[in-house]
């Protein structure tokens, strides 16, 4: 089952707030509101619950100017040069019929979705993700581009001449991180990275094909819509390592929120929320977000043990 974007937002948040859900101040559009406009309409049941500075629509944050409670009508911070769009380092961005308008959110959807993609580079090199590239064999040329995102190489095989089909492993070649990349000194086709392999085995047959298997970082995530396995290429089972990951990358933030007291909610609580619970908290995931990392790394190293190869 694709599991997106947005589904691991809502996962990581559950896990914050807890399933009962933090009662945050909600409203929702009632008109269609472009990246560009400087107001927006709001339902004039729920929107009185809002009140001036930050609120969350989709993934941007908005600064509120004023509200007006008759018509629903709420303007944006800083007039016709619109500088309350895109609060928060967030991007404008249009927003349709509905859209939930959520005021000041302890967790916004855009810091939540950085946690996870913090958590997704993270799990390198522990894990790694493979990646492949092919290129028929040339006579007398010993070196070829590798795609950037090349880390290392976990094996070289060319496909063999004769009805088989076999591919057979490359005995000596090298993987070079630090290519030449200055015209004139490497060969225009295809295009220099600045990441080579150069195949030193003179027993491949010139113009069969060079496959090579190379290890990479799993990529980010970028739209809600994204597929998790297919865009970072970590399999379904690690979405809950990521999870763990990113309420430990969050937690923290709630310690800072202890040592401002100007309301009297924050006063109030600050007697029954001990000193360190959310540090405490986010050891805690800290702990499930390395030993699942562990678990998957030695999954890993079981599957695809070191290939048997020769360099020189």
């Amino acid at each position: 089952m694709a599991t997106s974007f947005d589904q691991i937002t809502q996962r990581v948040k559950q896990q914050l707030l807890g399933y009962t859900r933090n009662q945050a101040s909600i409203s929702y559009l009632t008109a269609p509101m472009g990246a560009a406009d400087i107001s927006f309409l709001a339902d004039i049941d729920t929107v009185r619950s809002l009140s001036r500075g930050i609120v969350e629509i989709d993934d941007e944050m908005i600064l509120v100017k004023s509200l007006d409670q008759g018509s629903g009508t709420v303007t944006v911070f800083g007039g016709l040069s619109g500088t309350g769009r895109g609060a928060e380092g967030t991007t404008p961005a249009a927003h349709g019929l509905d859209s939930i308008i959520t005021a000041d959110p302890r967790y916004p959807k855009a810091r939540i979705k950085e946690a996870i993609n913090d958590t997704i580079t993270g799990v390198y090199p522990d894990v790694w993700v493979f990646g492949e590239t092919e290129f028929p064999y040339r006579a007398a040329r010993l070196e070829y581009p590798l795609p950037t995102a090349a880390e290392d190489v976990y094996k070289v095989i060319w496909n063999t001449v004769g009805p088989s089909g076999m591919w057979e492993a490359a005995q000596r070649w090298r993987f070079n991180p630090q290519a030449s990349t200055t015209a004139g000194q490497v060969l225009p086709t295809p295009a220099p990275t600045g990441k080579s392999i150069q195949i030193l085995d003179w027993g491949i047959t010139p113009g069969r094909n060079v496959r090579v298997t190379y290890i990479k970082s799993p990529d980010k995530m970028v739209s809600g819509s994204d597929d998790f396995t297919t865009t970072t290429g970590l399999p379904d089972r690690m979405i809950d390592l990521i999870t763990y990951g990113a309420c430990w990358r969050l937690l923290p933030g709630w310690e800072a929120g202890r040592l401002q007291q100007s309301s009297i909610e924050s006063t109030e609580r600050a007697n029954l929320v001990p000193t360190g619970a959310a540090s405490n908290a986010s050891q805690y995931y800290l702990g499930l977000y390395q030993r699942r990392l562990n678990e998957e790394r030695d999954r890993l190293l079981d599957l695809f043990p070191n290939f048997q190869y020769f360099t020189s």
